[in-house]
């Protein structure tokens, strides 16, 4: 979501008071508080109260979307959002999946699949640091796709276990989706990261 490491105003462009440096500009104060409402959505699902979980959770899309907005609108971007905002998505996505399974109301085996899946890309730029190859590792169109896929199946079982609904047949095609876009998504990584030891080039 960022490229700079602090807000750079062009010349001629009016400096704004809205528009805060470092650490405190609102984008990244919103991601903060995306990253925040990740216990509080795992304290939700424990109690049980999945249908304040899911509108925690459908908060933290809109705010997702807000302050990648605001990122660009107000020229507030920072190496630190970049940093904070997948993040924030990321522990948020892999504590749902895991505490919904935890709680049954998802199968255990996709909640591994998406954690070794998130922990096979992490090791794998890990160990393109440690050989010394530049881990340019670009977003593919099937992880864009299986992110999609795997939020709509996190709001999907908040929503119809939360409030008491009922579409086994939706639910089960869902999973399976995420389940085969995950799978393909880290084979996609694999490839491309043995591409990138193999003649350094992506």
């Amino acid at each position: 979501m960022a490229d700079a490491p602090d807000r750079v105003r062009r010349p001629g462009q009016p400096a704004s008071a809205d528009v805060e440096a470092g650490l405190f500009t609102l984008p990244n104060l919103i991601t903060l508080g995306r990253l925040f409402a990740v216990p509080a959505a795992v304290w939700l699902m424990l109690q049980h109260r999945l249908d304040i979980a899911f509108m925690v959770f459908v908060g933290a899309g809109i705010s997702d979307a807000i302050d990648g907005w605001l990122a660009r609108v107000r020229n507030a971007r920072s190496a630190l959002g970049a940093l904070l905002d997948p993040i924030a998505d990321k522990a948020l996505l892999v504590s749902v999946y895991v505490t919904l399974a935890a709680i049954g109301v998802l199968p255990d085996w996709l909640a591994i699949l998406v954690v070794f899946r998130d922990l096979l890309i992490v090791g794998g730029v890990i160990f393109l640091w440690v050989l010394g190859v530049p881990a340019r590792i670009k977003p593919l169109m099937i992880s864009k796709a299986n992110t999609f896929a795997q939020i709509a199946l996190a709001a999907l079982a908040l929503l119809l276990a939360g409030f008491g609904l009922s579409a086994p047949l939706l639910l089960e095609a869902a999973i399976w989706l995420v389940a085969v876009t995950t799978f393909a998504s880290g084979a996609a990584y694999v490839r491309q990261a043995a591409r990138l030891t193999g003649d350094g080039r992506p």
